[in-house]
């Protein structure tokens, strides 16, 4: 999806800052699925405001630069409405825990344990988390996408929990140790 789409989206529940629509992304669930950075939200903030879909007005501050407050236009969020009438991309999953994962057979049995404990605090935590609601908490689409979260991070601690031994209980690794250990006693 188009950070243009995003940032229209975000615009749709009230009146923003790029600063403030960057921290969507960074506080509310919005960023557990969708990503966007400063260098591309600002232009196409910049964009959004010259095809008429959103305005921006200025606002004084005392000793700092003016700051911008950009609106969705009737224009705008007509557009919105019609981009979300498309079909979604594929979703793409990213994980270092997952990158790593996939080397476990060069890791000790202790550094995978210590990876897949670390894994399932993390979600437990998310799980405990009060994140800020992008719009209404009593929202249909904000009280769905809180239970799926909860459902998605369930899942995740039970098949860690489930199948960790698939790749913490490695005889291969314990008999690799034992011959790296006598080839170097030989080699003394």
């Amino acid at each position: 999806m188009e950070v243009k789409t995003l940032c229209l989206g975000v615009l749709t529940l009230g009146d923003a800052t790029g600063y403030e629509i960057k921290k969507a992304f960074e506080d509310s669930p919005v960023g557990e699925f969708m990503e966007a950075s400063y260098g591309s939200i600002y232009p196409a903030l910049t964009k959004l405001t010259e095809e008429g879909l959103v305005t921006c007005e200025e606002q004084a501050q005392a000793g700092k630069p003016d700051k911008k407050v950009y609106s969705i236009t009737e224009k705008g969020k007509q557009t919105f409405i019609s981009a979300m009438s498309s079909s979604p991309s594929e979703d793409k999953y990213r994980s270092e825990f997952a990158f790593m994962m996939l080397f476990a057979d060069l890791m000790s049995p202790d550094q995978v344990s210590n990876l897949i404990d670390l894994q399932i605090l993390r979600y437990r935590q998310k799980q405990a988390e009060e994140r800020v609601t992008l719009g209404p908490p009593e929202a249909r689409g904000a009280q769905f996408l809180k239970g799926y979260g909860q459902a998605v991070f369930e899942a995740a601690i039970q098949y860690l929990e489930t199948n960790r031994h698939l790749v913490e209980e490695r005889d291969d690794f314990a008999k690799k140790d034992k011959h790296s250990r006598a080839a170097e006693a030989a080699a003394v």
